[in-house]
């Protein structure tokens, strides 16, 4: 067959970039189109996205294609959760999205429990409580008689509102819909009644639409102005881990998987909801994936410690190449000190480096003597925090986990790979590190008929990523480890 060309929007709520997959019918290949910032606007104390500019970017990406004489099958578009944009009676965007980081929802999830118990909440949609979700966004919006969703005559997610500027078609796509708080897990539809509560009509939303459907094409205006013509916009796993976990590269359905970036979210894929005492209990959530699948996962803190001890670092001089990093970690003593990569001293602290260095003190610990130890400490308590997360989800899953998959631009960190593997005793198969992009295309190929099934995309993914496995090693230094660390974050909630 001829090469087919598709173009992938992988856009995070800090940057996004454009990808061109190029499918030989045998293999799958990767290629940057662009790269570009998502901007985040305060204006008189309220927090929205620059949706023009991303608007903006998606525009000269396919210029760009079309100037390099690449004739695109179709484009797709992936984005982070729960955040929309407001449309009027006459298709008009009434205002930027608001950002989840608008504080604007703090307290809201307390509110709402008084009308109906968090449990309840848990009960009918499997999400576990976040403030920035859209439940609380809307109770939140019509609390403060916000205008934009006053007047609003449909609401869209936002990798829906972005394929509605480009093709004028307005669509609402089951992965990202999910993560909203909003969508009965069992129905896969909204919930009228949480609907109700947060004060909004279901017209609104619509109907959610499997990952694999067609939006429409670019329109008319965009075709001759981009110079790439009248391309496909497919809907394909619209939020950005439901499209990553589409490209794990598993054989068989006894894997779990780790995102690894900034944050970390580490599941299953099941074919039905877990909902469950111990589910709420320890704070998993049931979002959604392709054919109708269920994303049972947990949030964890990621490499946000080291970015923002870098941050640091960077302010007083020291840059640190990656190497570096590995070879200060690999170099430090094992095992020195532990944190709990989740507590919330190290959510949004102002210097990373002392909040560690204060934690192991309270705890009754020597502190960091050097860099090279803070970067040991947030390494190993990472993977111990993914070794007891691991053993939670064995607990629930309905069938044995023997793999661990890690996805996402953490599954290059060869060391902490190593380290996962130890404290989860488990093999970790690394790769591959563009997941997102790659589901996205995968999505396409798929929609577009030159694979079949689920099972086709991931051997097409495992062809393509390549993936690393590493073995655990020193499984009972590790699970020594495991109960220090956990005595150790024990004493710090006491």
């Amino acid at each position: 067959m001829n090469f087919a060309h598709f173009l992938a929007f992988d856009i995070g709520a800090s940057g996004g970039r454009a990808l061109l997959g190029t499918f030989s019918g045998q293999s799958l290949s990767l290629k940057e189109i662009s790269r570009f910032p998502t901007l985040l606007l305060e204006l008189q104390g309220r927090y929205y996205w620059d949706v023009y500019a991303l608007y903006r970017e998606l525009k000269e990406s396919f210029v760009r294609c079309a100037q390099a004489g690449i004739q695109l099958h179709s484009a797709g578009i992936d984005t982070w959760g729960v955040d929309f944009g407001c449309i009027g009676s006459d298709g008009t965007l009434l205002g930027l999205p608001r950002s989840y980081r608008d504080p604007y929802t703090n307290g809201i999830p307390e509110t709402l429990f008084q009308r109906m118990p968090a449990e309840e909440v848990y009960e009918r949609t499997g999400i576990q409580t976040m403030n920035f979700n859209t439940l609380f966004q809307l109770y939140a919006g019509q609390s403060e008689n916000y205008a934009p969703l006053k007047g609003a005559a449909r609401l869209l997610f936002m990798p829906d509102l972005l394929a509605y500027m480009l093709t004028g078609n307005m669509n609402c796509e089951y992965t990202d819909a999910s993560t909203s708080q909003l969508l009965n897990p069992h129905t896969r539809n909204f919930d009228y009644k949480l609907l109700s509560l947060a004060g909004i009509s279901p017209e609104l939303f619509g109907v959610p639409t499997m990952p694999g459907s067609r939006i429409g094409v670019l329109t008319p205006r965009l075709a001759e102005e981009t110079g790439a013509g009248a391309v496909p916009i497919v809907s394909v796993a619209g939020h950005d881990t439901a499209s990553a976990v589409a490209a794990v590269p598993a054989e068989d359905e006894c894997f779990s998987y780790l995102s690894s970036g900034t944050w970390s979210l580490m599941g299953i894929e099941t074919s039905s909801p877990i909902i469950t005492s111990a589910s709420f209990k320890h704070n998993f959530t049931n979002e959604g994936g392709i054919d109708g699948t269920i994303r049972f996962l947990k949030n964890i803190t990621g490499m946000w410690l080291l970015e923002q001890c870098l941050v640091v670092w960077r302010r007083e001089g020291k840059s640190y190449s990656y190497d570096e990093i590995v070879k200060m970690a690999t170099t430090s003593t094992p095992f020195a000190h532990f944190i709990d990569p989740d507590a919330p001293a190290f959510a949004s602290p102002v210097n990373m480096p002392r909040a560690i260095s204060e934690y192991c003190q309270h705890t009754g610990q020597s502190i960091p003597s050097n860099d090279a130890a803070i970067i040991r400490c947030i390494f190993e308590s990472l993977a111990l925090r993914y070794g007891e997360v691991l053993e939670l989800l064995q607990e629930m899953a309905p069938f044995p986990i023997r793999r661990l998959h890690i996805i996402g631009g953490g599954s290059r960190n060869r060391l902490l790979n190593q380290f996962t593997a130890n404290a989860a005793g488990i093999p970790v198969i690394a790769g591959p590190s563009e997941a997102s992009a790659l589901g996205n295309v995968l999505m396409q190929v798929r929609a577009a008929h030159l694979v079949k099934d689920r099972q086709e995309m991931r051997q097409l993914a495992i062809s393509s990523a390549q993936p690393d496995t590493f073995l655990p090693e020193d499984g009972e230094v590790w699970r020594e480890m495991r109960r220090r660390w956990r005595a150790t974050i024990n004493r710090a909630q006491e």
